[in-house]
């Protein structure tokens, strides 16, 4: 597969960060955040797997239970996710805990969303439709859309954050990467991806974003598994640094 010509800047020195997967009680959260916030860890994410979870009630529970931890999400799936409820949450969040809340949105895993009632035939559709109803909301703006799947009559927040979030999207398949440098702020790679994809991945998003004459740096972040403190830590965060990675959390 092709995705396109490629660049060449990169963080030396990535953030780096834990996952807490949600496989884990929700009550089991408080021993968790604590120990990342004493072992020194600026990040650690959740998922919004279904059906576990809910990632905004975590991640609020995570920053409230912490002082300094930031807390991402990877993913908040669209399809189950109405926009104006979404920015309302993300708002919310963002507004008691600014700067530390990391928002990744996705198409969502297609067999969950079927059980939900929610899967969309197009999910690229859903996702430019839903990112600009988003970040028009999150910008305090009033935003009236008709489109295929996002539909909002006159939504303004009342309560906008101060600066609205990046909207980090996750994607694989090569048109979904490509689109997450058209409209995108950053780009959320799984775990199982090998580096020498997420280089090719990277370069597809870098392009896009360049031929869409947008300005402002692409933020990458990859999951990796492997527990932070473990033998071989040190020689992945320097490989997934080099490959591009600005942002890494290690997935137990």
């Amino acid at each position: 597969m092709r995705y396109g010509p490629g660049m060449t800047d990169v963080n030396p020195s990535p953030i780096v960060g834990a996952i807490a997967r949600p496989q884990l009680p929700p009550e089991t959260i408080r021993e968790v955040a604590l120990a990342a916030e004493t072992a020194g860890l600026p990040e650690l994410w959740l998922w919004e797997d279904c059906f576990w979870e809910g990632g905004i009630s975590m991640s609020a529970a995570v920053l409230a239970m912490t002082d300094r931890l930031t807390v991402g999400i990877g993913l908040l799936p669209m399809p189950l996710r109405n926009v104006a409820l979404a920015a309302m949450e993300i708002a919310a969040v963002d507004r008691l805990f600014p700067g530390r809340f990391v928002v990744g949105v996705g198409h969502g895993v297609q067999d969950w969303m079927a059980q939900a009632g929610a899967r969309v035939a197009s999910p690229l559709t859903l996702a430019r439709e839903y990112v600009a109803a988003l970040r028009g909301v999150l910008a305090g703006d009033e935003v009236t859309t008709a489109g295929t799947y996002v539909n909002l009559d006159r939504v303004r927040l009342v309560w906008p954050p101060a600066e609205p979030p990046l909207l980090h999207l996750g994607a694989f398949g090569p048109r979904a990467v490509r689109l997450t440098g058209e409209i995108g702020d950053g780009l959320i790679v799984a775990g199982e991806t090998p580096i020498e994809e997420f280089r090719t991945m990277r370069q597809a998003a870098l392009a896009a974003r360049a031929e869409a004459g947008r300005e402002g740096r692409h933020v990458f972040t990859v999951f990796v598994p492997g527990a932070l403190g473990a033998a071989g830590a040190p020689a992945q965060l320097a490989e997934w640094a080099a490959a591009g990675a600005d942002r890494v959390g290690f997935c137990p």
